[in-house]
């Protein structure tokens, strides 16, 4: 590692005082991406702000029909929460199927998600579930959020506060993982939101993306058949050693066609 800076606010707005004053500050949750990149010196940052002693970030809530995350609650309490049981199993399910139990008991939602790693599952559930993220600034709506590979909508200096997901009709992720790292050769989530059939896919292309047509041929007839017909390009499509594109284009179909089954 290089040398660097540490710092553990106990506020947001001490944390992002750090930040601003920072020549190249980054903020620690979870530390399951960051820390590894520190030590293989692929990140040099002059300040690391421990997010740890913040107060206020972590919990979960229900109000009306919304589900609320705090940014710092680790994958094995949403997975484990009967209120993120009983109000949407799959988003339970999504945290469940994360990693390993100690990738789940220090990874967070808000640190995965700012991350946006292209197999990663929670920005599936985010897009999936029409979710939105609150920061230390503003709101922004999972459709805005996510910007490409590695890429959010956050701006320098901001931080993820919680993420508030509308409760839908019904949800279910399914996920083609990889046997090692369990991260998503492809993840499907399929959710009947108050108005729409939502369809996201992770782990297929540098960022997660939703299947309009897919969508909307669910919508008219919420059915595996309605979709078992369908082939997804694979142009664009990640590729490497444990999967071709045309394969993860394949994937995207089977996976969706299991979910949507599982759902009837």
């Amino acid at each position: 590692m290089y040398d660097f800076s540490y710092k553990r606010p106990t506020s947001l707005s001490d944390a992002a005082e750090m930040s601003e004053q920072a020549e190249d500050g980054s903020f620690l949750a979870g530390g399951m991406t960051l820390i590894p990149a520190l030590k293989l010196r692929l990140a040099s940052p002059s300040i690391l702000i421990d997010l740890g002693g913040v107060q206020d970030l972590t919990g979960i809530s229900q109000e009306n029909n919304t589900l609320t995350v705090r940014a710092m609650t680790k994958h094995a309490d949403v997975a484990v929460s009967s209120e993120v049981k009983n109000a949407i199993p799959a988003l339970s399910e999504v945290a469940e199927s994360i990693g390993d139990p100690q990738v789940r008991n220090r990874g967070t939602i808000g640190g995965s998600i700012s991350n946006a790693d292209p197999a990663a599952d929670y920005p599936a559930a985010l897009l999936g579930l029409g979710a939105t993220v609150e920061t230390n600034s503003r709101t922004i709506g999972s459709d805005d959020f996510f910007t490409g590979l590695f890429g959010t909508a956050l701006n320098a200096n901001e931080l993820v506060v919680a993420v508030h997901f509308p409760i839908p009709k019904r949800a279910v992720y399914m996920k083609f993982p990889n046997p090692a790292s369990r991260y998503a050769i492809v993840g499907v989530m399929v959710a009947e939101c108050s108005d729409e059939i939502r369809v996201a896919v992770t782990g297929a292309g540098p960022s997660v993306f939703r299947v309009f047509e897919m969508e909307e041929a669910l919508q008219k007839n919420f059915s595996p058949n309605s979709i078992q017909d369908m082939i997804v390009s694979a142009d664009g499509l990640n590729e490497d050693m444990h999967a071709s594109a045309d394969y993860r284009a394949h994937l995207i179909t089977v996976m969706a066609k299991r979910a949507v089954a599982k759902l009837i």
